[in-house]
């Protein structure tokens, strides 16, 4: 949100200096009118400075008034790439997490794990077939990961249903 202030108080200023500026030039263009500088180049090398450098200012309060006017409408803001990075931590953890559990697992209970996590809410039947275990060793291994509150089963017709518990 500081950075919208910001943006706002820079797009004003730059308004208020640029205002100031130009009504600056119309003056000095009057007396330069004035003294006649337009048709004779002699003696008006003053207010002729005076312009070129009103220029190199017009110039600068136009990238003031550019980063103003993004700050206000494009920039992101610190709230939204802090959300993202705290994002990325989490995922980056969870998968660590994962790995650490499958280094303490035996090669059928990786298989069973590895397929529960492809598909979530995967069948006993379906895990039985994909592991190319027997239907009792799949038991077994599924009612020790519920022990070890790893995942939960749910009836679902004649098989149950079998879902990673939240954090892994």
């Amino acid at each position: 949100m500081e950075n919208k202030k910001l943006g706002f108080l820079l797009t004003g200023f730059a308004v208020v200096i640029a205002f100031i500026l130009f009504s600056y030039m119309g003056r000095l263009n009057v007396q330069g009118s004035e003294l006649g500088c337009y048709q004779n180049k002699e003696g008006c090398q003053r207010v002729g400075s005076l312009l070129n450098m009103s220029h190199i200012a017009i110039g600068l309060i136009s990238f003031i008034f550019a980063l103003g006017f993004y700050l206000l409408f494009f920039n992101k803001g610190e709230e939204a790439i802090l959300k993202r990075l705290e994002e990325e931590k989490n995922t980056k953890l969870e998968l660590n997490k994962f790995e650490l559990m499958l280094k303490m697992l035996d090669d059928n209970e990786k298989k069973i794990i590895n397929a529960i996590k492809e598909q979530d809410g995967i069948t006993q039947t379906t895990l039985r077939f994909r592991t190319d275990l027997s239907k009792a060793k799949v038991s077994q291994i599924l009612t020790g990961f519920e022990k070890k509150n790893l995942v939960r089963r749910t009836a679902k017709g004649k098989t149950y249903s079998v879902h990673l518990i939240e954090g892994f």
